[in-house]
């Protein structure tokens, strides 16, 4: 009795033949290209800024003397070396990055030792510092901004209205901001619809959805956005572009970087007295607040910025709420008895 088999079917290879090639999705693949498709998919398990951040960590183990692989005695010595001058968060990033480096070179790791673990514990005890928080950017304070940015002529004037308007209502992350693509824009009757296909809280890209409705006061970032799109004339590729002193637009989108020195440079521009201490994440904290100001749900807010834990959107709402409900309000408040 004979078998009858498909025209494209190809005999299994022998498990003990290192070199015969392997059927992946009806062709044939030589162990060669099954090693460079497995270091993809290492490499896609890890974002971008996590490897570029923990690239620099290990450079900087090595830089001040390292070598890798390394053991106990040299972590140890490493982190008394740096106790007092980095912040203990740092520190523990560090340590991140050199697990990670000796647990996928196959070698032991160093950090996870008790003895480093509890000196980790100690330096947080004695130099831990309150996280640097950036200030929110409030509804008020962006208003200003537009303000000062629809008085000036030129491009950049009009990208960086539409930046920090769709970054504010948008409670984009800077990252998010830079890789969003004319692709990723759905204009609808009520306003904009972004899909942003990655981010922090999304790695295996299943996408977000972010609905802009179009304003009708001062703010309307759908507008700006349409208005930047149309004067630099860009119908694909990045949305917010480099513009070269000449004032022309560039075909590469903007550094990560870039939002903070533009929100910054148009803050001090704008007379906003705590512009040194904004940064992008001022949008995301800013939305959050100014829309817990003005009565909006928590699930509404949480989805908007598409934060992960709900922790995360109480901290911000308490800190919109700390003068509103707050005890000590109550009696410096309270009407004088007669």
């Amino acid at each position: 009795m004979t078998t009858s088999h498909n025209d494209d079917s190809v005999p299994a290879a022998r498990s003990d033949d290192p070199a015969a090639p392997t059927r992946t999705h009806g062709t044939l693949a030589t162990p060669e290209q099954l090693v460079e498709q497995h270091q993809r998919f290492l490499a896609a398990a890890t974002s971008d800024n996590t490897r570029r951040t923990y690239r620099s960590a290990i450079r900087h183990f090595q830089a001040w003397g390292g070598v890798l692989p390394c053991d106990e005695a040299a972590v140890i010595r490493y982190l008394l070396s740096f106790a007092e001058a980095l912040n203990p968060r740092t520190l523990t990033l560090r340590l991140t990055a050199l697990s990670q480096w000796h647990r996928y070179q196959g070698f032991p790791d160093p950090t996870a030792t008790a003895t480093v673990r509890k000196t980790l514990r100690g330096i947080e005890r004695v130099h831990g510092r309150p996280r640097q928080k950036a200030k929110a950017l409030l509804l008020e304070d962006l208003e200003r901004l537009v303000r000062h940015l629809d008085a000036l002529d030129g491009l950049a004037a009009r990208r960086d209205s539409a930046l920090l308007q769709v970054g504010f209502f948008g409670a984009f992350r800077r990252n998010e901001l830079v890789t969003l693509q004319v692709s990723d824009l759905q204009w609808e009757r009520e306003g904009l619809l972004i899909l942003l296909p990655r981010s922090k809280t999304d790695q295996e890209s299943e996408g977000l959805n972010k609905a802009i409705p179009y304003g009708d006061s001062l703010c309307c970032p759908a507008k700006a956005l349409r208005c930047w799109l149309d004067a630099a004339q860009i119908e694909q590729g990045p949305l917010f572009r480099r513009i070269s002193r000449w004032g022309v637009v560039g075909e590469a989108a903007l550094y990560e970087g870039s939002v903070n020195s533009i929100l910054t440079r148009r803050a001090r521009e704008a007379g906003l007295l705590h512009d040194l201490e904004m940064s992008s994440h001022s949008l995301r904290r800013g939305l959050a607040t100014s829309a817990h100001r003005a009565g909006a749900d928590f699930l509404e807010i949480k989805r908007q910025g598409g934060w992960r834990h709900d922790g995360t959107v109480h901290g911000y709402i308490e800190e919109a709420g700390a003068f509103e409900d707050n005890a000590a309000g109550s009696l410096l408040r309270r009407k004088p008895s007669t």
